[in-house]
């Protein structure tokens, strides 16, 4: 049994041996190639944060003109936001706008807000009319959506309690004044007429007119109504005709402004026609023709830049013109201030969450277009500007900027 098994074990160690001996001869294979060294990874690219911003403004309707002015005015300033690559938190933000018509009118004005809120935005710009503005600030509010507005004066919107309202020009209460102030001591009128639309911007403006001018002196000889739509005026002309007013003002926007202004002309009532921002635009003059006069018309846009931010809005104002084929009317500028003061609100807070955000919104101290831009505990703009403005050759012409 032993032997066997050496036999065995010797007989396997004579394969094992020869299996050796021919891979020993066996030529070496070559060696494997060395990988070569991967390439740095690249940097992880930003993340993207969409941010919506809702404009609303009155696109169709008898003030459409100034509903697109603004709404041009938003698109700009989304394009130049999204140029800089502007980051919130550690996402570069992308701007994109949600635009909305409102028509000038109060129902469709929260149709839309409600819509914009359905939406997500993380912002809102407008709406253009206090009576569209008014009443969709309680949709934003109840939301938690920070709202600016380029161009609501009624003192009203700002004064609800409401935390998420803020404007960019002044209020009725600082036009309003200063129109009735102006025509006393500086135009020396007497006995004033008074009309407005019974809009709440037309009856703000003008509650406000009569209240300085009777202080400054003046006697309110007439007050008389009509509606945004109206087109016929003799008979309130008529009437106030007869208490020979040396002012006429009117508390509405140039669409009625301007034909109203024709049939003073028809009817030969010498006065000085003034109103406030609605009415003061350099479309009034296509719409009241020949009747617009020389320095008849004196009138109030709630803003106004002068010394070192002029030139650099004038510039601005002829790149937008440039760019869409038609003059600024008047708030483009403003709706370009309101996107940028809810973006540099976003970038400080880190986030675009309304939630987030909404209380740098009220902190925000911007060097905008239109001048420095800081709110104060209701939502408006601090030191705000107003431009008296007449026509002169058919033309809009600067006389003051007062604060």
């Amino acid at each position: 049994m032993q032997l066997k098994w050496t036999a065995v074990a010797l007989a396997a160690l004579s394969v094992v041996a020869c299996g050796k001996k021919e891979e020993a001869a066996a030529p070496a294979a070559a060696p494997a190639p060395t990988a070569a060294a991967p390439a740095p990874a690249a940097p992880p690219a930003a993340q993207t944060l969409v941010v919506k911003i809702g404009h609303v403004g009155p696109v169709s309707g008898p003030i459409a003109h100034l509903g697109k002015d603004n709404e041009l005015g938003a698109k700009m300033a989304i394009e130049d936001l999204n140029a800089k690559g502007v980051k919130i938190g550690d996402k570069v933000a992308k701007f994109e706008l949600l635009a909305e018509d409102d028509a000038g009118d109060p129902k469709q004005g929260t149709a839309v807000a409600q819509k914009l809120v359905d939406s997500k935005v993380n912002g809102v710009v407008g709406h253009l009319n206090s009576g569209t503005t008014i009443p969709a600030s309680k949709l934003y509010s109840d939301a938690g959506i920070p709202q600016v507005s380029p161009s609501a004066t009624n003192p009203k919107y700002t004064r609800q309690g409401f935390k998420t309202t803020f404007r960019v020009v002044a209020d009725d209460t600082q036009l309003g004044g200063t129109l009735g102030r102006y025509a006393v001591q500086t135009l020396n009128g007497k006995k004033i007429a008074v009309i407005d639309d019974r809009t709440a911007y037309g009856q703000g403006v003008a509650e406000e007119f009569s209240k300085a001018a009777k202080e400054a002196g003046a006697t309110i000889v007439g007050h008389e109504f009509t509606t945004d739509k109206s087109t016929d005026f003799n008979a309130i002309l008529t009437k106030l005709k007869g208490q020979s007013p040396d002012i006429l003002f009117f508390g509405g926007m140039d669409a009625v402004g301007g034909p109203m202004l024709k049939q003073v002309k028809q009817l030969g009532l010498n006065v000085k026609f003034m109103g406030g921002d609605g009415l003061c635009t350099g479309e009034l003059a296509k719409l009241a023709g020949d009747a617009i006069g020389e320095e008849m018309v004196v009138c109030a846009e709630a803003g106004g830049v002068d010394g070192d931010f002029k030139a650099p809005l004038d510039t601005w104002k002829a790149k937008f013109k440039e760019k869409n084929g038609v003059d600024v009317q008047i708030y483009a500028p403003y709706v370009y201030d309101a996107v940028q003061v809810l973006a540099a609100a976003m970038e400080k807070a880190g986030s675009a969450d309304p939630e987030k955000y909404l209380p740098e919104v009220g902190k925000v101290n911007h060097k905008g277009l239109t001048g420095p831009i800081t709110f104060d505990e209701k939502g408006d703009i601090k030191g705000g500007a107003l431009t008296l403005y007449t026509y002169k050759g058919g033309q809009r012409t600067q006389l003051a900027v007062v604060r």
